[in-house]
């Protein structure tokens, strides 16, 4: 019934309800309790701080813009929390399109679909999975905005979700600013370190690395990929297109 719900309709798209393609899965299943936990607890405050930054640095409109959706496609966002990415995926996919939203974090999938249901999307579908092993075996787009952050092998996700999608947009968190802007960064980082699984030393460095890795995987699987900066360099949006 979820495959049903989610996929019903839509164009260019398909949901499963198995793990989303073959192969061992990227993320090991600490990994996943560990970004269950974390983010179940921390949902409520999320959804409130999410929603209130949602236009700052302009970053997710201009993820959504990079994704250059048409009227009538199917987007998938990975990692969709709360379901902030919602209204301007729906705006740009409009009444004909589709938005699934997948989410491995039972909390935040809860005001996902509240969010769904207070609105009355009827286009709008959100969906229980792990984003490593895609519920999703085709759509137009696929967007992950501050999720490829948290995984130990952002290569081999974002390399997957170029598999089923024509157009792939990631959002990482970058030290690629001023002194400044990185020394805020860092700080977030080490406040999060659980969330983010880092080790002791260097946040910054790891974060740089798992965006490097997210680029390499748009760079080999995809036609053309472009990278803009946002916030001071603190955020790099990149974007892969076939």
């Amino acid at each position: 019934m979820v495959a049903e719900d989610a996929a019903g309709g839509a164009r260019g798209a398909a949901v499963t309800d198995s793990a989303g393609g073959d192969g061992p899965a990227t993320t090991d299943p600490e990994s996943i309790r560990r970004i269950v936990r974390e983010y179940g607890a921390w949902a409520p405050v999320y959804d409130w701080f999410a929603r209130a930054t949602a236009s700052v640095g302009g970053v997710r409109a201009g993820c959504v813009a990079a994704l250059d959706l048409d009227p009538g496609d199917t987007v998938v966002d990975f990692g969709c929390g709360p379901g902030v990415n919602f209204p301007a995926l729906r705006e740009a996919v409009g009444p004909d399109g589709r938005v699934v939203g997948v989410d491995v974090t039972g909390p935040m999938l809860d005001r996902a679909r509240a969010l769904v249901e207070r609105r009355g999307w009827t286009n709008v579908s959100v969906v229980r999975g792990d984003a490593t092993r895609p519920p999703i075996s085709r759509a137009d787009g696929a967007l992950a905005t501050f999720v490829t952050s948290l995984f130990p092998d952002p290569y081999a996700v974002v390399a997957r979700w170029c598999d089923l999608a024509d157009s792939v947009v990631v959002a990482n968190f970058a030290p690629h600013g001023g002194r400044v802007a990185n020394a805020a960064l860092g700080a977030f980082a080490r406040l999060n370190a659980r969330l983010f699984d880092f080790e002791v030393g260097d946040p910054l460095g790891q974060l740089e690395a798992r965006t490097e890795a997210s680029r390499r995987a748009l760079v080999d699987c995809t036609d053309e990929v472009a990278v803009e900066d946002y916030v001071f360099g603190t955020i790099r949006v990149q974007a892969g297109r076939s």
